[in-house]
């Protein structure tokens, strides 16, 4: 496969700098090790397994540190906590930075461990899917439409660029995914991939994080979530569909959400609270990974797909958060709609100023798109002024005096 530069090295070098340890977080195969690879190709690289004891990394930690002394790249550390000790130890009588770079594909309990184990000793760093942008190659600009917007709403004027040599249409990308090692396969190899991949996350991350006996009933479970994303969660309503309760439920959805496969919004309450769902909105973090689990056998059957729109959400959310983890002050995210039905997809917080963003799977938008961030404006309109409307279509421009139209492939 092709390397395709992503906007993490920059930040990545940057901790190496000034930290001792960094810690490369990220969902399984989206390139942690890959890039460090890459940014550090003289450094050692080790790669655990949560059944072998690699070098006895496990029993002798101390002995495995002596054998390959620093700078060491560490891939999949959460498979041995016992060497995160040591490796305090080491860093501790060490002033030099960026002496070990670990990854991890697992958030709650190695995210615990690392901070307990080395507070102020460690930069962490989490890696997204890739963007479009990166996909092609270009993932050094520093362009960033967001950005732009949030900065200061009043003078954005549309003038953003547009990847216009993005060779994929949008149903094929959304069906293909966000995954670095879908680069370069042609889509005949998709659905295989995506096998491999569900089959080793549930056999390795699953077994690693919790104690499931049945993990066929995980697989099933993973599947029906697939197709609730982009809607309100509902754990009893999960658990009836394959039978089990709600607390099991929602437990495997917080396991989907250590292991970086699901993301939550929480709802947007305002000075409203008793007006206004109380319910998170879940999502999936890759496209690709949903079809594969729902079944959509290729871009053709995505377009005629019922779900298409709340794929396209999805990965508009997940963009979303992308681009905001490329800002140097990060927006809260929420999700806001009323009982009687009006709603907003993302709303952003920052400085006390709120930024609806409604989702349309759509290339021809009309003012009646525009129903619930005006009412949303209208709601909270000492905080908000300005919104967004993400769409499927080419063009950037203002659909109304406050509200700009923003398309799919901006930059």
């Amino acid at each position: 496969m092709n390397y395709r530069t992503r906007f993490i090295e920059k930040k990545i070098k940057q901790l190496a700098s000034y930290y001792k340890v960094i810690l490369v977080t990220g969902t399984r195969q989206v390139g942690k090790s890959t890039i460090l690879t890459k940014l550090f190709p003289d450094y050692k690289h080790i790669t655990f397994d949560p059944v072998q004891d690699i070098y006895r990394a496990r029993i002798d930690p101390d002995l495995f540190l002596d054998n390959f002394p620093s700078p060491l790249i560490l891939d999949e550390i959460q498979y041995v906590p016992e060497l995160l000790p040591a490796i305090k130890r080491r860093v501790d009588n060490d002033d030099s930075k960026g002496q070990y770079f670990l990854t991890g594909s697992q958030n709650l309990s190695m995210l615990k461990t690392v901070s307990e184990s080395m507070a102020g000793r460690v930069g962490i760093i989490k890696l997204e899917n890739m963007l479009p942008i990166e996909m092609i190659g270009i993932g050094n600009t520093n362009k960033n439409w967001l950005n732009k917007f949030l900065n200061d709403p009043q003078i954005f004027d549309g003038k953003i660029s547009l990847l216009s040599n993005f060779n994929t249409n949008l149903v094929e990308f959304l069906w293909r995914g966000t995954m670095p090692g879908l680069l370069d396969m042609p889509d005949s190899i998709v659905p295989t991939y995506y096998d491999s991949y569900v089959q080793t996350y549930i056999e390795r991350d699953v077994r690693t994080i919790a104690n499931i006996k049945e993990l066929r009933d995980f697989g099933m479970f993973i599947r029906i979530g697939s197709a609730l994303t982009s809607q309100e969660i509902n754990s009893s309503q999960i658990g009836r569909e394959i039978g089990i309760t709600p607390d099991t439920a929602r437990r495997w959805l917080n396991i989907l959400n250590y292991s970086y496969q699901w993301i939550e919004l929480p709802p947007y309450f305002g000075n409203t609270i008793k007006r206004v769902s109380k319910k998170k909105k879940g999502y999936f973090t890759d496209t690709g990974l949903i079809c594969y689990l729902q079944s959509i056998s290729s871009p053709d059957a995505l377009a005629a797909s019922p779900n298409l729109g709340a794929i396209f959400e999805t990965f508009a959310v997940n963009l979303i958060i992308k681009q905001i983890s490329r800002l140097k002050y990060s927006p809260t995210l929420y999700h806001w709609r009323t009982n009687g039905g009006a709603e907003v997809d993302v709303v952003l917080e920052i400085d006390n100023n709120l930024f609806p963003i409604e989702i349309k799977c759509k290339t021809n938008l009309s003012l009646h798109d525009t129903r619930g961030i005006k009412s949303f404006m209208k709601t909270y309109s000492n905080k908000c002024n300005y919104g967004i409307i993400f769409y499927a279509g080419k063009e950037c421009y203002r659909i109304s005096e406050f509200i700009w139209a923003i398309p799919w492939l901006a930059i």
